[in-house]
């Protein structure tokens, strides 16, 4: 069984694509950032909503920052020497490969349904190569059993696949912060899949 140094030694020579920095993206990289993955590149143009606390690795002073720039203050303080390539951008198809094509794995955290179609369709045609890990279905709470991971060729969707976010089903930490660890955790297997 490898050491913890030598799983360190790997990753830190490894970089991910992060779209996304809402409450998949933010906890995720977090997640990455603490297993000692060398650099994270995350693209996102939002900004901190207090509304979003419940589920999101930010907190109240930030409300109002980018996403990006709040994620990479808080990254820091985890590791303050992990490199961190943040984009204040909304992912589109023209920029997808720009940001993303020299990574090792991408990991899609998006909210929106249109954002979430763009990137994975894009990744799949023009950069299959690259691992892709996306989600879908986290909204609500309870029924943690129904959360898994499909796979299909280099692409891996991890959630229920079911519950769409709504009034009476809105996305909260928990089960939100379970397929983002779910992510971080596919992505660590694929960069750690020479040691196995």
């Amino acid at each position: 069984m490898p050491t913890f140094n030598q799983i360190k030694a790997i990753l830190s020579q490894k970089t991910v694509g992060i779209a996304g920095a809402g409450g998949l993206g933010s906890n995720c990289a977090s997640s990455l950032i603490r297993s000692g993955v060398g650099k994270l590149i995350v693209a996102d143009f939002d900004r901190v909503s207090p509304e979003n606390l419940n589920r999101q690795f930010y907190f109240r002073k930030q409300a109002g920052m980018k996403k990006v720039d709040a994620l990479r203050e808080n990254l820091h303080k985890i590791c303050p020497g992990c490199v961190l390539q943040v984009h204040d951008t909304r992912v589109t198809e023209d920029n997808i490969e720009l940001l993303f094509s020299v990574c090792d794995v991408v990991v899609e955290a998006f909210d929106d349904a249109e954002q979430k179609s763009i990137l994975i369709n894009y990744m799949l045609t023009h950069l299959p190569h690259i691992p892709l890990v996306a989600a879908s279905g986290m909204a609500g709470w309870g029924g943690t059993e129904k959360i898994k991971v499909v796979k299909s060729g280099n692409f891996y969707l991890c959630g229920d696949q079911e519950s769409e976010i709504s009034e009476d089903n809105p996305p909260i930490a928990p089960r939100v912060n379970i397929v983002a660890n779910m992510q971080a955790d596919i992505v660590l297997q694929l960069l750690l899949k020479e040691l196995f």
